[in-house]
């Protein structure tokens, strides 16, 4: 069984809001900003993601408004997500 991934330094939890092509998605954030975040080349066909998903999100040092999406979770990771203490930032996606 592969390890459990939770955001780590510089990365926070996202909810996708809208696909904007071009491997870029509309997402916000854990912190309340909404972000551009791309797909990163070797994540492509891996993520396939639509809205309500829930992602980790790499933030830019150099732009703070955009991102990578370096990771989807499924909707029965939701579960062990708010177990590790995210349970107050889904439930503030949730409501988004």
């Amino acid at each position: 069984m592969s390890e459990f991934r939770t955001p780590g330094e510089g990365e926070m939890l996202g909810k996708v809001v809208e696909l904007l092509g071009d491997n870029r998605v509309k997402v916000v954030c854990q912190d309340g900003e909404v972000r551009v975040a791309r797909i990163p080349g070797r994540y492509r066909k891996k993520l396939w993601l639509k809205p309500g998903d829930y992602v980790v999100v790499a933030v830019w040092d150099f732009d703070p408004k955009k991102g990578d999406v370096v990771h989807k979770y499924e909707k029965r990771d939701l579960d062990e997500l708010r177990r590790r203490g995210y349970a107050e930032a889904i439930d503030a996606l949730e409501k988004l």
